[in-house]
């Protein structure tokens, strides 16, 4: 049996569009929209030598994508075709083809290569790749018809020599309701395929079950900081033995969380300090710990850092003031001084922590309103 390479893709949701990035909405959902077209290079330079591709579910990020994503994708989809690669495309539920105007059922008779349209378990297909069958099993989830209320535990598998090869976009041993497509990892493994390729967990995982691997490939390239992306594509080699997977570098726009401590820094090193982490290029979640030396203006600070960064949300996990600072000031014979001494007592005499918890974030406003107003006060 000859050994045949194939790109397992899923959860790409092309057309996905950031909110609240600064005025770069447009330009990162363009940026991501251009995955499949990497992918589809990838497939076509001779030394990847890919055979096959499979994309199992959420292509796109809605079930009625706008009319030019959609002749892109089937452009690119077109190449490979057109290069000899097959491809087998599954609906997801972002890309549901349960709905009348589903991208699947308006441009069904156009779709390049293999869609799957059957709403339960069955063989969709067989190709001759490299002289070798591989035959292939699946559904496109379809409200109504995909009996899934409980997990699916029963799969079809013919007895033919050759690759049998299962393509779900489904919940693996998870029954998150009926349109999460709940399989049952003992199930697959009973039916003896001998690659299982799913998609809808967005991180990439591999599961063997006696001698049937299943594997998520994950979402190569994020959407937001909790949904970062993998960075990379999936290649799976199949043959004799146990398939063979393979994690390929793409070019994806970084997502990292950085930690800052704040502790003991002025705000011009706090700036200094943060300006050593910039990446003109970088999506990041930077948490600050510790405690302020200073009164920070976190708006003001978040702005600034917009500047550094491509994207940047800053989490504020600080206990705010240094506890020394505050008593400190709270010593001056000032407007500032008398707030903190009352609002210090009324911390010391709350009733639970919740009460205190409220008098310190009230303190905190008081301070900043103070700040500001003497900040416009010099103006």
């Amino acid at each position: 049996m000859a050994r045949i390479r194939c790109l397992h893709l899923a959860d790409l949701h092309l057309g996905w569009k950031p909110r609240d990035w600064g005025g770069r909405e447009d330009e990162r959902q363009q940026e991501r929209d251009r995955l499949l077209q990497k992918a589809v290079n990838l497939a076509l330079d001779p030394s990847a030598q890919i055979r096959l591709v499979l994309i199992a579910g959420d292509l796109f990020e809605t079930h009625h994508p706008p009319a030019d994503l959609v002749a892109a994708v089937l452009a690119e989809l077109n190449r490979l075709v057109k290069a000899g690669i097959p491809v087998v495309t599954v609906p997801g539920n972002h890309d549901e083809l349960t709905y009348h105007d589903s991208v699947y059922r308006r441009y069904s008779k156009e779709w390049p290569g293999l869609l799957v349209t059957n709403p339960m378990p069955e063989r969709i297909g067989v190709l001759t790749i490299d002289q070798t069958p591989c035959y292939l099993y699946s559904l496109a989830y379809t409200g109504g018809l995909t009996r899934a209320q409980a997990m699916l535990r029963e799969f079809p598998r013919g007895t033919e020599a050759g690759l049998h090869l299962a393509i779900f976009h489904g919940s693996l041993d998870w029954a998150a309701g009926e349109r999460s497509l709940p399989l049952s990892a003992q199930g697959l493994a009973a039916a003896g395929y001998d690659y299982v390729a799913l998609g809808h967990i967005h991180q990439h995982q591999v599961k063997t079950v006696s001698n049937t691997v299943i594997v998520y490939p994950g979402m190569v390239e994020g959407k937001n900081l909790s949904d970062p992306g993998t960075g990379f594509f999936t290649q799976v080699e199949l043959g004799e033995g146990l398939p063979q997977i393979t994690k390929l570098p793409a070019e994806v726009r970084p997502y990292r969380r950085l930690v800052m401590d704040v502790t003991g820094l002025s705000e011009t090193e706090l700036r200094q300090e943060l300006g050593k982490m910039a990446d003109p290029e970088g999506v990041v979640e930077l948490s600050l710990h510790g405690a302020f030396s200073f009164l920070p203006n976190l708006s003001d600070l978040a702005a600034w850092l917009r500047q550094q960064f491509y994207y940047c949300e800053v989490r504020d996990e600080t206990a705010l003031l240094d506890q020394a600072l505050i008593e400190k000031w709270a010593g001056e014979p000032t407007l500032r001084g008398a707030f903190l001494q009352r609002m210090l007592k009324r911390m010391a005499e709350a009733a639970n922590p919740q009460e205190e918890k409220l008098a310190f974030f009230a303190m905190m406003k008081g301070l900043t309103a103070l700040q500001r107003g003497k900040e416009d006060g010099k103006s």
